[in-house]
């Protein structure tokens, strides 16, 4: 039987119907799912490890019975969790261990269940102004996202903590980098933010020295307190804009190696911010840029497994604060392919985009000038 152009339309539609209420479906769980994760509910079962009825589970993690049921009621509906039958009749909800195993804190890298969070942080710091900038083109500015900040620098520090030294470091040059830091050379972190990942450098090479720098005042303090707390004469902290470093004769030719992780795609100014990275580094210098994994074109990306995730994040923050006082707007998509011109156009002469086998989400752009 032939199938009528009424008919293949009719079955597009139903189609795209059903991925409708899957989008819609999973929009909820995330928005539950943060609540969750926030209050540590996922640890709270994978603890209990069994069928529980909502009243052990609430007293259990502390919280309100009525609030949790309903919670409950989303989870076992979009099969995060298990629900079965009590011998009175009532209802008892269990987290499968395969679960627990990428939703809870104990679960390390595998920890997707963090990520939920993510989008009502997003929401609540930043949908009005950003669908104002749908209007009027400007940009939000990076004060505007406080706990959003706070929320990416635990996931980063917590990816610094597991992987900086013993892994990316050792990778970084073929392991020419690690010697270097060993026998003491001068490193810049660009947009350090609060100075995790080079207070954790500095402690492991005590021979080098670090500057630290970003244009985020508090995060600055912060880091510099951090740093006098753990004793470490050889990292400093300053506040400066990235773009205007290469006017600066005090920069010039000063780092061995410069640093910048997710730093570079919100910049306002980012081919000033790159070339300021040509100017400060010193002859036989490397700069390592670390960013996201992606093609510039949307059509590279249709495969990507978290391809609506990542774009959608750039949409509620890495764009509109690279627009901000009218800057670039790179956005976090920018891609492989538009990173490695920009940086072949502010002066480096060998780019060399590499993956990494223990951050499969990140492309590291090791660069010469």
């Amino acid at each position: 039987m032939v199938e009528t152009a009424d008919e293949t339309v009719m079955e597009k539609q139903e189609q795209f119907g059903q991925r409708m209420m899957d989008i819609l479906n999973g929009g909820a769980l995330t928005l539950a799912m943060a609540l969750g994760y926030k209050h540590r509910i996922f640890d709270v079962m994978d603890d209990l490890d069994a069928p529980a009825a909502p009243g052990e589970i609430a007293d259990a993690a502390g919280l309100s019975e009525r609030y949790l049921r309903e919670w409950l009621g989303s989870m076992a509906m979009g099969r995060i969790v298990e629900i079965s039958t009590g011998e009175a009749g009532e209802p008892l909800y269990h987290l499968p261990k395969e679960h627990a195993a990428m939703l809870t804190r104990r679960a390390g890298d595998a920890n997707l269940g963090v990520y939920a969070q993510e989008m009502p942080l997003l929401t609540s710091c930043a949908m009005e102004a950003v669908s104002n900038g749908f209007v009027t083109g400007e940009g939000v500015p990076f004060s505007q996202y406080p706990d959003f900040q706070a929320f990416m620098g635990e996931i980063s520090d917590a990816r610094h903590q597991k992987l900086l030294v013993d892994q990316f470091v050792p990778f970084v040059d073929d392991g020419r980098l690690l010697k270097r830091l060993k026998e003491g050379i001068r490193v810049c972190d660009l947009g350090c933010g609060e100075g995790v990942a080079m207070n954790l450098l500095a402690e492991a090479f005590p021979n080098s020295r670090f500057l630290g720098i970003d244009n985020h005042e508090l995060a600055i303090a912060k880091a510099n307190a951090d740093a006098a707390t753990l004793g470490l004469s050889n990292a400093e902290y300053c506040v400066a804009d990235a773009a205007a470093l290469k006017d600066d004769p005090g920069y010039e030719n000063r780092f061995d190696y410069v640093m910048a992780f997710d730093a570079i795609h919100d910049q306002t100014r980012p081919h000033e911010a790159l070339e300021s990275v040509v100017a400060i580094l010193a002859k036989g210098g490397i700069f390592s840029m670390v960013d996201i994994a992606a093609a510039t074109d949307p059509a590279g990306n249709m495969d990507h497994p978290l391809g609506p995730f990542l774009y959608t994040v750039s949409l509620m923050h890495c764009m509109p604060v690279g627009l901000n006082c009218k800057g670039a707007g790179l956005g976090m998509m920018w891609g492989r392919e538009k990173a490695v011109a920009m940086l072949e156009k502010a002066g480096f002469e060998k780019v060399d985009a590499q993956s990494m086998a223990h951050d499969p989400y990140h492309l590291h752009f090791l660069c010469r000038a």
